[in-house]
C-alpha cells in the first residue's frame, strides 16, 4: 500500500525526444506552458493575453512506456463564513513549466558541440556521419517524470553511457479556461497542405501588416478562399481555389509549389519525374451559407506565431465558427509513422465596415455575377468527407 502512495503520478519513456521537441517548438511563442496530465497523455497550451491559444498533445502512443496514476481528489474546506460542504477539485494534474526552459533540455546534448548551437535532429539540414547515434544503433531516450503535486518535473535523458537528469519548477496554473470554439455551428471550414498556408503567410509579412482578413465564398459553382492583408507599406493577397483557370490565374498569387508553368505539365509525369502535383488546393470546403460571402478579420503578428507548425505540417484545417473564433489544427507527421495534432486559436478583431474594399476583392476574386457569363468555370463543390481529426 505504501508503496502504491510513493508512485508518481507520471512516468513516461519516449524512445527518442525528436519529435517532443518537434511538437513543443511550435507551441514556443509564451514564457511559461500549461501542462495537463491525463491518462491519454499530455497536453502542453501557452496564451496570450486571451486572444490566441496553443496546444500540442502529446499522446501515450508516442511513448514506448506511459503510466499514470491520478492522485486523489483534493478537498476544498469551506471557511468560517461558509456554510456550504467541502467540495472535491479534479484529480487531474495541472500545472505551469518554462517552455523554453524544458525545450533546451530536450536538445541539451547538442548544446556541448561549439560548432552547432542545436543537436542534430534540430537542425533545419540534419547531418549524419559515421559516428553518428542513428549509425552506431545508440538511442537518445527521454524519461518524464512526475511524483506528486507540487514537485518538479523531472527529464532524464539518456544518450549512450551519459545520463543527464533535469528538475523543471512546476508553478500554479495561471488559466485553465480555453477559447470557447463550437465544433458544432461551423461558419466555414477547408482543409489544405500546410506548406501552402506557409507560403502564403510569408508573402503577406513583406508589407509588415497589422491584420489578416479572411474571405471565403462559392462562386459559380467554385470554392474560393482568400488571405490578404493589410499595413503601411501597402496590401497584398493571396489567393487559393480549385481548377484554377487563366482568368483567375492571373489575377491572384496562387499559394502553391507546383512548377512555374502547371499547365505545361502532362498529368502523368514533370521536370523532377514525381507526380503531378493535385489539382484541387482546397481538399475539402464547406460554408454554412454559401450565397452569403465570409469573411473575419485577425490581428496578422498572431496569426504569424504559428508559422512554425505551418512549416512542419502535412495538412492543416482551418475553421471558423459562428461566432468568429478562428481555429487552425495542424497534423504533423512524427516517428515511426505516426501523426500527432497542434492547434491554435484566434479571437478576431472588430472589423469596421469598408464596402469599398470588399467590392474591390469581390472582384479580384471573380464573383461578381453583373455583366458575366454563368457558365465560366465547370468546378463543383469539393467535399471530401474527412474531418479534422482524420484528417490522414
Amino acid at each position: 500500500m505504501d508503496d502504491e502512495d510513493d508512485a508518481p503520478i507520471l512516468t513516461a519513456v519516449s524512445s527518442s525526444a525528436r519529435q517532443l521537441y518537434l511538437l513543443l517548438r511550435c507551441i514556443n511563442f509564451a514564457e511559461k506552458a500549461h501542462v495537463q496530465i491525463s491518462e491519454e497523455g499530455l497536453k502542453f497550451s501557452v496564451d496570450e493575453a486571451s486572444v490566441m491559444e496553443g496546444s500540442a498533445f502529446l499522446d501515450k502512443s508516442l511513448f514506448t512506456s506511459y503510466t499514470f496514476r491520478a492522485p486523489p481528489p483534493q478537498r476544498i474546506e469551506p471557511t468560517d463564513s461558509d456554510e456550504e460542504e467541502p467540495s472535491e477539485l479534479a484529480s487531474t494534474p495541472t500545472f505551469q513549466i518554462s517552455l523554453p526552459s524544458l525545450l533546451e533540455t530536450l536538445q541539451i546534448f547538442g548544446l556541448t558541440d561549439p560548432n552547432n548551437s542545436k543537436p542534430p535532429w534540430a537542425r533545419d539540414n540534419p547531418t549524419s556521419t559515421a559516428f553518428s547515434n542513428n549509425v552506431l544503433g545508440m538511442n537518445n531516450l527521454c524519461r518524464i517524470s512526475y511524483d506528486s503535486l507540487g514537485s518538479p518535473l523531472a527529464v532524464v535523458l539518456t544518450e549512450s553511457t551519459i545520463r543527464t537528469t533535469c528538475n523543471l519548477t512546476t508553478y500554479e496554473p495561471a488559466f485553465a479556461d480555453e477559447i470557447p470554439f463550437d465544433r458544432q455551428s461551423l461558419a466555414f471550414k477547408t482543409i489544405m497542405r500546410g506548406s501552402w498556408l506557409f507560403d502564403a503567410i510569408s508573402e503577406l509579412a513583406s508589407t509588415n501588416p497589422e491584420s489578416l482578413t479572411l474571405v471565403a465564398r462559392m462562386a459559380h459553382g467554385k470554392p474560393y478562399f482568400a488571405l490578404s492583408a493589410n499595413g503601411p507599406l501597402g496590401s497584398a493577397r493571396v489567393e487559393f481555389n480549385n481548377n484554377p483557370t487563366p482568368t483567375t490565374a492571373s489575377t491572384a498569387t496562387q499559394a502553391t509549389r507546383a512548377p512555374p508553368n502547371p499547365r505545361a505539365t502532362t498529368p502523368s509525369t514533370n521536370t523532377n519525374g514525381d507526380p503531378p502535383p493535385p489539382t484541387n488546393l482546397l481538399e475539402t470546403f464547406q460554408l454554412s451559407t454559401p450565397s452569403v460571402p465570409l469573411r473575419s478579420t485577425y490581428k496578422f503578428a498572431l496569426v504569424q506565431k504559428a508559422a512554425r507548425a505551418m512549416s512542419v505540417a502535412t495538412k492543416v484545417s482551418i475553421r471558423r465558427d459562428v461566432q468568429g473564433v478562428l481555429s487552425l489544427q495542424f497534423m504533423i507527421e512524427v516517428e515511426s509513422g505516426k501523426v500527432s495534432f497542434v492547434d491554435f486559436r484566434f479571437v478576431p478583431l472588430v472589423e469596421e465596415e469598408d464596402e469599398e474594399g470588399r467590392e474591390g476583392e469581390e472582384t479580384m476574386m471573380g464573383v461578381r455575377e453583373e455583366g458575366e457569363g454563368r457558365d465560366r468555370g465547370s468546378g463543383s463543390r469539393s467535399e471530401s468527407g474527412t474531418e479534422d481529426e482524420d484528417m490522414r
